[in-house]
């Protein structure tokens, strides 16, 4: 346990970053706060981490799909112009440093974000003119080389195939134009513009971990090819804090044990030692929990197996642990490094057309039978042009109960959702204009020949069509990224491709049912109920892939449900949203989780989807509503 309070306690008085670092020798473990999980996270975050919390450096992920296809068809409707490239950034950014620039300055803590999107040159002097603004004497570089465009287009038109990470499929069956792509960088460029003696580091589409990993870098004096063991443990680290309250109490399975303090949780600190094992703690007197139960659950976040990839270093996730060691402080151990992998991902962005959608509000009785007869009327008012939609789905969200005992318990929602590359179909003119007809105008004119209480949402803006894009992941080969680091003195250095590299194969996971299956019976009398009563987790989602891990919080009830947790178990509780298609399964002993990688589940990814769940992220809490046959002895402990 002493090594463990080192850990928590080896902090040295004071926050000046430079006082615990020398030439690379084991030292002291570096504190990293994770203050940003995307682009509207709370204004608060970095300004009171710097002011009241000792940390070395702060970091905050403000990249995502949806931001990375919007700045970079930004940046390529730009250049394409000749207009000037001008804030293909993530303005929100600057007004939460903004507050922060004198206490980092007084303190000595850094920052290394992504929130460069498509213009990380145009941010890093944007951070300049905040910290002229402050008098106050900080240096400031970035990392650049994730706009791959011109790389891949190039590539595309000599046919390279750029296979579907999801799917497998060829790029040319897309059935859609590329316009910009940008690749995912490591964290080996930020350690290099931290080496150089940078206080802010900005990057555009490093990996959500990567600021992590560069900082932990730079202050263990960590190389690629050496270093391998740790890298895969801070990597872990940096996919724990990277998406801020996560850690800590935020979308939590257990969240009932948060009371009613959760209005203001803090964010989590990760102090990485020397060896790339951690302990994670959380801003003192804020609302929130840290727990093995709460590390798990982000833990399990958007992973896509027992393997996690990225451009500096591989984890292997399997035996991770967790360890409770105090309040709020769990102790990371167990990750497994292997080589990089000798390529990288990369989204690859299209205009998809535009889409838009109606509300229906369907009550009482006979629901199925009235949203049969919403969708024939609208579709036959659309006649030959249903042809011009490339999406056209009619969902109804809710049920009515038994015997309900309000109107609006017994009222769904019944939505038209619509995507065309024809913007005369989604127009808004044709909602007052009967002459030119198009999707709102279809949905609303059989109002009055409509279903018993025909009533449609008030609102009509989302009736309006909008463009959206389609986002294509694959991989790309390392050595076609050009990374540079750009000093703080003006100085710009290459980052070569890794050296030390796998050959892994496009989609590679480890996928397995359990081993040694208990019996069942074994767990004495059982009663129906839900999976959630004993059982917790996460989900999310990667482009179209949706993953979904679940944890039990006992010893004894991890055999129960590694073997009842099996894929074609999985199937039957996914009911009628089981498509088919493949779900690879693996195991996580030491954290008693099973883990499901759901391939191609979700409708072309957050950016194009047509479903509610666009991230992926009600998977798990629907799987969790589902019954199964719990033992009793388990469920007489308590529902989580």
């Amino acid at each position: 346990m002493a090594a463990t309070n080192g850990l928590i306690n080896g902090h040295v008085n004071g926050t000046n970053g430079t006082n615990g670092h020398s030439n690379g020798s084991a030292k002291r473990p570096i504190k990293i706060a994770g203050c940003s999980g995307g682009v509207y996270d709370r204004k608060r975050a970095i300004h009171d981490m710097a002011k009241n919390e000792d940390v070395d450096v702060i970091t905050g992920d403000w990249m995502s799909e949806a931001n990375m296809t919007l700045r970079g068809s930004d940046k390529r409707d730009k250049m394409s112009s000749g207009t000037l490239v001008g804030k293909a950034y993530e303005p929100y950014f600057l007004e939460e440093l903004d507050p922060a620039i004198p206490w980092l300055a007084k303190r000595g803590v850094k920052i290394a974000v992504n929130a460069g999107a498509s213009d990380v040159q145009g941010l890093a002097e944007a951070v300049k003119v905040l910290i002229k603004k402050h008098g106050v004497n900080l240096k400031v570089g970035y990392v650049d080389g994730d706009d791959v465009t011109d790389a891949v287009l190039d590539l595309y038109k000599k046919g390279e195939k750029f296979p579907s990470l999801p799917t497998g499929q060829a790029i040319q069956d897309w059935g859609f134009d590329p316009i910009c792509a940008q690749c995912y960088l490591g964290g080996t460029g930020i350690a290099e513009v931290f080496a150089a003696g940078a206080d802010i580091v900005v990057c555009g589409r490093v990996a959500d971990a990567s600021v992590t990993v560069g900082a932990a870098m730079w202050w263990h004096g960590w190389k690629r090819d050496t270093h391998v063991q740790e890298l895969a443990g801070a990597l872990m680290i940096g996919h724990i804090i990277e998406c801020s309250t996560y850690a800590t109490g935020g979308y939590y399975s257990g969240f009932k044990d948060l009371g009613v303090n959760d209005t203001d949780m803090g964010y989590p600190i990760a102090a990485v030692d020397h060896l790339g094992q951690a302990v994670i703690t959380m801003e003192k007197g804020k609302h929130g929990l840290v727990t093995p139960a709460t590390i798990a659950s982000q833990l399990l976040y958007e992973i896509q197996g027992p393997l996690y990839f990225n451009s500096d270093v591989t984890a292997s996730i399997e035996d991770i642990k967790l360890e409770s060691v105090g309040e709020n402080a769990v102790l990371v151990s167990g990750v497994k490094g292997l080589p990089a992998p000798t390529t990288t991902k990369v989204g690859i962005t299209a205009k998809g057309g535009w889409q838009a959608e109606f509300h229906f509000f369907l009550t009482g009785l006979d629901i199925e039978e009235k949203a049969k007869m919403i969708e024939r009327q609208t579709k036959a008012a659309m006649g030959e042009h249903l042809s011009k939609f490339s999406c056209l789905n009619f969902t109804v969200a809710g049920s009515v109960p038994e015997d309900p005992q309000s109107q609006d318990e017994a009222t769904v929602d019944l939505r038209i959702f619509a995507q065309s590359r024809d913007p005369d179909v989604l127009s808004a003119s044709s909602i007052v204009d009967s002459d030119r007809a198009s999707f709102a105008r279809y949905c609303i004119e059989n109002l009055l020949q409509g279903y018993p209480g025909s009533t449609m949402a008030p609102d009509m803006r989302q009736a309006i069509g909008r463009p959206f894009f389609e986002y294509w992941v694959s991989l790309m080969p390392q050595s076609f990224v050009k990374e540079t680091a750009h000093l703080p003195d003006g100085t710009v250095i290459e980052i070569p491709a890794p050296t030390l590299t796998r050959d892994y194969p496009p989609r590679y996971q480890p996928s397995y049912e359990t081993s040694s299956p208990v019996d069942l019976s074994s767990f004495g009398p059982t009663t129906r109920a839900p999976l959630g009563y004993i059982c917790m987790g996460r989900s999310g989602d990667k482009s179209s892939n949706a993953n979904l891990g679940l944890f039990v919080r006992h010893d004894d009830e991890w055999d129960w449900l590694r073997t009842t947790l099996s894929t074609p178990t999985l199937r039957k509780l996914l009911g009628k949203d089981d498509a088919g298609r493949p779900i690879e399964r693996s195991e996580m002993p030491n954290i008693r989780a099973v883990h499901f990688l759901l391939l191609d589940h979700l409708d072309r990814g957050f950016n194009a989807t047509s479903g509610y769940d666009s991230l992926g992220k009600n998977l798990c809490e629907y799987i969790r509503s589902k019954y199964v046959e719990i033992p009793n002895k388990f469920l007489e402990r308590g529902r989580v």
